[in-house]
């Protein structure tokens, strides 16, 4: 059932009555699109944000939550509230015009131990062959590092960074997305002076052409321990 109230259509559903889209800005849901407007949107914010690999902005959550814009970043300003009064080990940030979480400040002390523990660890198979992509292609996306390897490579990737093997190097310009490149410390371990002493192998890797069409930015991001992969990596 629909209605109208001051000149803007109104969808009226159980959920109660929400503005169809295109007024204010604020977005309608996309054809063909999960009916996700129908979800509590704070747990449903944090579920997305749990996943996102970089900030993500006001828009884009309206966009895929099917809700408008200052519904949701009331929502965000209110999540960012709560954590900070429950002193929670985590906080919403808004950073680079897009929100994501980060550890507090305050456990940084306890990030640290974490992320040396066991730093000296052999690096798994996954680990060496991501590297390897890396090294090859650099710089190079997340997303076409897991499209080369045809799994997800999150996980991976930040075990890398942790360790001081690659480094973030600028954005690509056609996506915004963050690009990677290996570092001098890579040199030092792998014994070479320059990238130009890496062996022939480029030619056995696929274009990053080759692969873009399968690669696209912004596909969600897993969490995954160093062990390897995700679970689609066999």
């Amino acid at each position: 059932m629909s209605g109208a109230a001051g000149g803007e259509a109104y969808d009226v559903t159980e959920a109660g009555a929400r503005p169809r889209g295109g007024a204010d800005g604020d977005p309608g849901a996309p054809a063909g699109a999960p009916a996700v407007d129908g979800l509590e949107l704070k747990p449903a914010l944090e579920a997305v944000l749990m996943v996102v690999d970089e900030p993500a902005t006001e828009e884009h959550l309206a966009r895929v939550l099917q809700r408008p814009r200052r519904a949701v970043a009331l929502a965000l300003r209110e999540l960012a509230d709560d954590y900070t009064r429950q002193g929670r080990g985590f906080d919403l940030r808004l950073v680079a015009g897009g929100w994501r979480f980060y550890s507090r400040a305050a456990y940084a002390d306890a990030v640290e131990s974490f992320v040396l523990d066991g730093q000296q660890a052999r690096l798994t198979q996954a680990a060496l062959e991501t590297l390897a992509v890396v090294a090859y292609r650099q710089p190079v996306s997340r997303s076409r590092v897991s499209a080369v390897r045809g799994v997800n490579c999150d996980g991976v990737m930040r075990t890398l960074l942790q360790r001081g093997l690659v480094e973030e190097a600028g954005t690509e310009p056609e996506t915004g997305a963050i690009l990677y490149r290996t570092t001098n410390y890579f040199l030092e371990r792998m014994g070479l002076r320059g990238l130009d002493e890496l062996p022939e192998l480029a030619p056995f890797l696929p274009e990053a052409e080759a692969v873009e069409g399968d690669s696209p930015e912004g596909i969600p991001s897993f969490d995954v321990d160093d062990s390897g992969d995700s679970q689609t990596d066999h």
